[in-house]
């Protein structure tokens, strides 16, 4: 699988770089996904708000996964496919950046919230696999592993997402703030 990945180094370090300079200008990263990739945004968001390897200054993410009173509220009272991209309008500017997590590329709701935040003037990180489906043509920047087998994806993904926190720490030289 890490010999498949090199070919999208280049997305994943230009994705890190959007990351970057999210931070630094003020802005939140934001995240969604579902089933494993819900796990996934959480994962990430805990790294970069709590620390990855290094104890510093909290950074501003947000898993849109995680609020079982929206996510339950929303999908009673709407629609599954809407569930990210009204928690995009309430809660981003155009500071910052979503990173939209679909292994396929094709889920709606994250189709919904990558258009959200397009039109919120924020970045858009995609992260999927197979052929990148839609979410390649709505998002900023894609990076799409080279699988079609959700698990190596998945694998993938956190691979990534940690590459990208430790990144992070490193650029935002933030020290012992913990």
């Amino acid at each position: 699988m890490m010999e498949r990945l090199t070919g999208c180094s280049d997305m994943i370090e230009e994705a890190g770089e959007l990351l970057i300079k999210t931070l630094k200008q003020g802005g939140k990263i934001l995240l969604c996904g579902n089933g494993g990739s819900a796990a996934d945004c959480q994962h990430i968001a805990a790294e970069l708000v709590v620390r990855y390897e290094k104890n510093r200054k909290a950074l501003a993410a947000i898993a849109l996964t995680t609020d079982s009173s929206i996510l339950t509220a929303h999908t009673n009272d709407f629609e599954f496919d809407t569930v990210y991209s009204r928690q995009i309008e309430a809660l981003a500017s155009d500071k910052d950046c979503l990173v939209a997590i679909s292994t396929s590329g094709r889920s709606k709701n994250i189709l919904k919230a990558a258009e959200a935040a397009r039109l919120k003037g924020m970045t858009v990180i995609g992260l999927t696999g197979c052929d990148g489906g839609e979410l390649s043509n709505l998002a900023t920047h894609t990076v799409v592993v080279p699988s079609d087998v959700t698990a190596r994806i998945q694998e993938a993904h956190i691979l990534i997402g940690h590459w990208w926190c430790g990144v992070i720490e490193e650029a935002t030289h933030v020290s012992d703030h913990a």
